[in-house]
């Protein structure tokens, strides 16, 4: 059985933020769409200043902007070296990035208003487990956030095979096909953790010049950029919230 690589991402450092040759690029491109939306659903339903927690943070993306936005945040990962990219570009100096296992979260119950996972959930053997650990530190009324893959034929061929045809620098098993979850095993990982609601927004690259460019050079250019669609074939967005 094969297992996802998540050692890749001790090695990144600073090419968490700079590099432009590596799927990493990808991962900030997905960010500059989804993490300002993210940031206004938990203004409108928890206030600016919501304690929210961002598992898996990886280099920081969402944990510091949502930071920037006003709100009390925690990043935890188990990669100690992206914790101190994290920490390092965390301009407000205020979140609290802590090293954790995802499924066995160090916190109290009901600790927060808002529980994010994003690009996490595929990364790990049990994300039902996961799910449930984020629910349990959920305030009720609170909101869950994960972004993930579908687990079909085209989600092979784009995000595993298509990102190690044409992105350079893309490691072996960056992700593994078995570990992506379909909408309907989402929408049932979150009913049974007490997540109820479940509202799904898909995601695609844009077809566009800087689409094309990647395709020719293997760089991700930096205008390169994602957009909401309604199909979930791909990536999708998922946001519940605790009964």
């Amino acid at each position: 059985m094969t297992s996802v690589n998540n050692a890749l991402y001790d090695a990144l450092g600073e090419r968490w933020h700079a590099a432009q040759d590596d799927p990493v690029a990808l991962l900030r491109a997905e960010g500059k769409l989804r993490n300002p939306w993210i940031a206004s659903e938990i203004a409108a339903r928890c206030g600016k200043g919501a304690p929210v927690l961002d598992i898996g943070c990886g280099g920081g993306f969402l944990s510091n902007e949502l930071a920037r936005a006003g709100f009390a945040v925690i990043g935890l990962d188990q990669s100690v070296e992206s914790l101190a990219v994290a920490r390092a570009h965390d301009e407000t100096g205020s979140v609290r990035y802590e090293a954790g296992d995802a499924l066995a979260l160090p916190y109290p119950d009901a600790s927060f208003s808002a529980v994010c996972a994003m690009d996490f959930l595929e990364h790990v053997e049990d994300p039902a487990g996961a799910i449930r650990e984020a629910a349990r530190v959920l305030r009720p009324g609170g909101l869950f956030f994960a972004s993930t893959f579908n687990r079909n034929w085209l989600s092979w061929l784009v995000v595993i095979k298509g990102v190690e045809w044409f992105v350079r620098n893309t490691p072996p098993n960056m992700h593994v096909l078995r570990l992506f979850i379909t909408p309907a095993e989402m929408e049932r990982y979150c009913l049974t953790a007490g997540l109820k609601g479940a509202f799904f927004r898909g995601m695609r690259p844009r077809v566009d010049r800087a689409f094309w460019r990647l395709l020719r050079t293997g760089v991700v250019p930096p205008d390169f950029a994602f957009a909401f669609v309604s199909s979930l074939a791909t990536g999708y967005l998922v946001r519940a919230e605790k009964s």
